[in-house]
């Protein structure tokens, strides 16, 4: 310790560092840190004079961290991770209650963990449950949470990723408009198809029903949550592609229903990612574990309903059993 005090200007070099690395701004950076533009750009300058090395280079837009800088921002980011991490553990022991952080999207906070969370209160009293909610497609790195659900490939999983299902799609409405598109009339008139944003606009043509033109959209719902797709689909207002992931339970609940008993299981991965930085504490590794079996209950009972689907073997064919 001595001889790092003697290499860095201050020992609030590290903490303006970290901010404008991690902002990739250094305006975003001051305002973080709640001083000046100019006080962190001096700050920094400091820092590489005492160093020796450049850290950031200019670019339009923001900076960029230089290889240098990249390898003393992992390091930085590493020790900081470790030292909020004891810190929260000490309060944990004083207080008896510990803090995990979620980065989910809002469709699974709102339709897959929200009916449960009674029970998830129940399995960990003393957790203290926080959120970073994504709103549109669910992506980008675990940034200050402990726990983040991504769709990853498999070359992709490793130690910090824990396999919760393939990803499963299937075309989902409430049994209400599923009743009436049984009709003649509603065949010829079509379907209203619900999309969340253009990357998914035709998707009902991924499965055979539209594909073979037994069935066609005659109407289009947009929205740019995937949460609020599923509340229209619950509320009768069309089809809408179900992430397995997230409508299970409405599903096994009987709320929603497949308007086409056709499952689509891509290459991709929905697993449970822990930060790299980041040391596991147990009790995120419980609510890990709860997530994951809580999902297979839900696969257990969707698979009794609707065997036709082929859940079983789709889950198989990547190492999950359902028992």
């Amino acid at each position: 310790m001595p001889n790092l005090r003697k290499k860095l200007p201050s020992a609030n070099a590290l903490f303006v560092f970290e901010a404008a690395a991690r902002c990739g701004n250094f305006t975003r950076a001051a305002q973080e840190l709640y001083v000046s533009q100019p006080a962190v750009s001096r700050m920094l300058a400091r820092m590489e004079d005492h160093i020796g090395v450049r850290l950031f280079e200019r670019v339009r837009g923001g900076i960029e961290l230089t290889e240098n800088g990249e390898i003393l921002y992992r390091k930085i980011s590493e020790g900081f991770s470790g030292i909020e991490s004891a810190i929260r553990e000490i309060e944990a022991r004083a207080t008896g209650v510990e803090t995990v952080t979620l980065s989910v999207s809002t469709g699974f906070t709102t339709h897959w963990l929200m009916p449960r969370m009674s029970r998830l209160n129940e399995a960990f009293p003393s957790v203290d449950l926080r959120f970073q909610l994504i709103s549109g497609r669910i992506g980008g790195p675990l940034v200050d949470v402990d726990l983040g659900m991504r769709f990853v490939h498999d070359e992709e999983i490793d130690e910090h990723a824990v396999l919760v299902m393939p990803e499963m799609l299937l075309p989902l409405c409430n049994p209400r408009y599923h009743e009436l598109a049984q009709t003649d009339a509603a065949r010829a008139h079509g379907d209203t198809v619900i999309v969340m944003d253009d990357e998914e606009r035709g998707w009902h043509e991924r499965f055979h029903a539209f594909a073979s033109k037994e069935r066609h959209a005659a109407g289009m719902l947009r929205f740019n949550d995937y949460a609020i797709v599923v509340q229209a689909a619950l509320l009768g207002q069309g089809i809408a592609l179900g992430w397995l992931n997230v409508t299970s339970h409405w599903l096994a609940q009987g709320a929603l229903v497949p308007a086409e008993e056709e499952l689509l299981v891509t290459s991709r991965r929905c697993c449970l990612l822990t930060p790299p930085n980041k040391p596991m504490r147990p009790i995120v590794a419980s609510v890990r574990e709860w997530i994951i079996q809580e999902a297979l209950s839900d696969m257990r009972i969707v698979e009794s309903q609707y065997p036709r689907l082929g859940l079983r073997d789709a889950l198989a064919q990547t190492g999950v059993e359902l028992g």
